[in-house]
């Protein structure tokens, strides 16, 4: 009985299946309840006792030599089942993907660098944490300078020259100390003011400003290539430039755009006159250059400045300027689209 439960076990080793059928053929032939292995089991009683362990651990062999062939051969009919519904129908669709979607205020920065990079500007960064020199005193703000009080600073308390920049004109300095003319250069960035937050405000929002300098650059070069800028960005050909006053440049003027008043909206974010204000601009104050160690008597330049923030709520239609810091993903799922 025993040479039978060996001749057994080699008949199982050897088994092979075409498929679950037979398989499970097999599993009842040997493991069912009217299977050999009940069948051998119930004659152990009848073996002699010298013979019994031998008989026990043959037996032993035999089920589990059984069981690993169902399960291994089952394993492989399932993972082949799994692959032929992966990769079996070749027309079925594809598994979706989700689109990520940019953020409202990197659609405008990359539309604002691509128009301006058309023209031969270039892109220049700096810290967020500056020194007085940089943000203040080089573009004509010496201390105690009344324009000092235009913009609230958050000061480091134990450093009171360090300070989270309030404009990134302090990276136009930057570049000015260490690039000689010609210089064509455009600086986006983060900014800080110490301001209550609301939906029109915020105590950081971002800014790109611009910078040309030259040989002969006059106050026409600024008005062409802002003319270009807001035709391409916004697709308005008018503006206007009203006298202003910004302590770096002289004379400074402020830039609008002629929106129009065709719908409810146009009424309401110009107010009534078709036109809003965009921008900041001027020529640079020759002290700046000089601070900067660039002759004034030999070039001259204008520089200009914009809010991201503000053009991308215009241009989306963003009712609050939280929004645009808060990430809520149900706000920025509408932007998938955008580029």
């Amino acid at each position: 009985m025993i040479d039978k439960l060996k001749e057994l076990i080699a008949e199982a080793e050897a088994f092979t299946a075409q498929s679950k059928e037979e398989v499970e053929a097999f599993r009842i032939k040997y493991l069912g309840k009217k299977g050999l292995l009940n069948d051998y089991f119930a004659e152990f009683k009848n073996v002699a006792n010298d013979q019994k362990k031998e008989f026990g651990q043959v037996i032993n062999k035999l089920k589990k030599t059984a069981e690993d062939k169902v399960n291994a051969l089952k394993g492989e009919f399932e993972s082949r089942e799994e692959r032929k519904g992966i990769y079996g129908d070749l027309t079925r669709p594809g598994e979706p993907i989700e689109i990520g979607a940019r953020h409202p205020i990197t659609i405008v920065k990359n539309q604002i660098i691509d128009i301006f990079s058309r023209i031969g500007f270039n892109v220049s960064e700096g810290p967020e944490i500056e020194d007085d020199w940089h943000n203040f005193t080089a573009l004509n703000l010496p201390e105690y300078h009344p324009a000092r009080d235009m913009q609230d600073t958050f000061f480091i308390q134990t450093n009171p020259d360090i300070l989270l920049r309030t404009h990134t004109s302090s990276v136009q300095v930057r570049y000015m100390e260490t690039n000689k003319p010609p210089i064509r250069t455009i600086s986006p960035g983060r900014v800080y003011r110490n301001e209550a937050i609301s939906a029109r405000s915020h105590c950081f929002f971002h800014q790109v400003e611009g910078l040309y300098i030259d040989k002969d650059v006059s106050f026409a070069d600024l008005k062409q290539t802002l003319q270009y800028f807001t035709t391409e960005m916004f697709g308005k050909s008018k503006i206007r430039l009203r006298p202003s006053y910004f302590p770096f440049t002289e004379p400074s003027a402020e830039v609008d755009v002629y929106w129009g008043l065709e719908t409810e909206t146009d009424y309401r974010i110009t107010k009534g006159t078709g036109w809003l204000e965009i921008m900041g601009c001027g020529m640079v104050d020759p002290n700046v250059l000089d601070n900067c160690g660039i002759d004034s008597n030999t070039y001259t330049g204008f520089a200009f400045g914009m809010g991201i923030d503000r053009i991308a709520m215009l241009l989306h239609q963003i009712g609050d300027i939280r929004l645009l810091s808060e990430n809520d993903v149900r706000f920025l799922q509408q932007f998938k689209s955008a580029l």
